[in-house]
């Protein structure tokens, strides 16, 4: 897709009310991969004390790294979560040997399960409920489970539409997490506009799915990285912001920053305290550094880097 040439802007100021997006945002989370991270020079320059990070594992990245970028973080003073792609994993005796080495070398205590974007798996493995069921993170004093919600659908889940399927494999996580001590939540998939996320976590809600809710927000970027990565993981219905936002050409030179659902989600919560949706998890789409700067321009106290408390 072919658009016009970015120039860069300053962060835009807060809206909406700050007291609500303080809070929503206190304790926010960040995906990074090894590759991204060797970049940053201090995490603790950019990021608050203790927050979460999700190492993500891309297909083909030695486990070595992914395992190193986790022992830097976890020397900050960080929380690593990494990723656990069941597609990639070839076998119950390397999911133990990943946890070994997580384990050993970053004292990691949680993780991110999920299927992983590989159509063909590796192994034994097709689903993080499989990953589940093989006991390996109870064994090894896991205290935190999370897994994935797509507020939008998913194709690879549900192929023809709909979320029949999405929700069969939600109830059956829901049943685990009460059935273990595991601290479990739903890390989901981006989305852009704030009133599908929020009657998606109304309808589990009904469906009897209590999960907590880490919705998923791409953090500032120029609008083509976000159509392509947008249309790369199958975003809903909420790309339509993006591409209306592509025909203004007020608009189109300046990065697209996530101050309107933030806002909306976090007075929507404000309101209804009740809601499933309980933190936010920062996808950089368009860099770690520029994800953090947004966070503490706009988060108050939430947002402050672990160097400057």
């Amino acid at each position: 897709m072919a658009l016009l040439k970015f120039r860069s802007a300053p962060a835009a100021a807060p809206s909406g009310n700050s007291e609500n997006l303080e809070a929503f945002l206190q304790g926010y989370s960040i995906e990074v991969m090894p590759r991204t991270a060797e970049k940053v020079e201090d995490f603790r320059a950019l990021l608050p004390e203790g927050t979460r990070v999700y190492i993500a594992h891309i297909e083909g990245t030695p486990i070595e790294e992914m395992v190193a970028t986790a022992a830097r973080l976890a020397r900050d003073g960080y929380e690593v979560m990494p990723h656990f792609p069941a597609r990639i994993i070839k076998d119950a005796a390397t999911l133990e040997n990943w946890i070994a080495m997580y384990q050993g070398e970053a004292g990691v205590k949680q993780a991110l399960l999920l299927a992983g974007g590989v159509e063909k798996p590796h192994g034994a493995f097709h689903s993080s409920m499989q990953l589940m069921e093989t006991g390996a993170f109870d064994r090894a004093g896991f205290e935190r489970l999370h897994v994935a919600g797509h507020p939008e659908g998913n194709r690879d889940i549900d192929p023809s539409g709909g979320d029949k399927a999405v929700l069969e494999a939600l109830r059956w996580k829901q049943a685990f997490a009460e059935r273990t001590d595991a601290k479990m939540a739903l890390a989901t998939q981006f989305a852009f506009e704030a009133g599908p996320v929020i009657a998606w976590a109304d309808r589990l809600k009904a469906e009897g799915i209590h999960l907590p809710i880490h919705i998923g927000i791409a953090g500032p970027a120029k609008l083509q990285t976000l159509i392509k990565f947008a249309i790369a993981c199958g975003v809903g219905p909420s790309l339509k912001v993006l591409q209306k936002r592509a025909k203004d050409v007020t608009k189109l030179l300046l990065p697209f920053e996530p101050n309107e659902i933030l806002n909306a989600l976090a007075d929507h919560k404000a309101a209804h305290p009740d809601c499933l949706i309980e933190k936010v998890h920062f996808f950089p789409l368009g860099g770690i550094k520029t994800n953090a700067q947004w966070a503490t321009l706009n988060g108050g106290a939430s947002g402050v880097p672990a160097n400057q408390t």
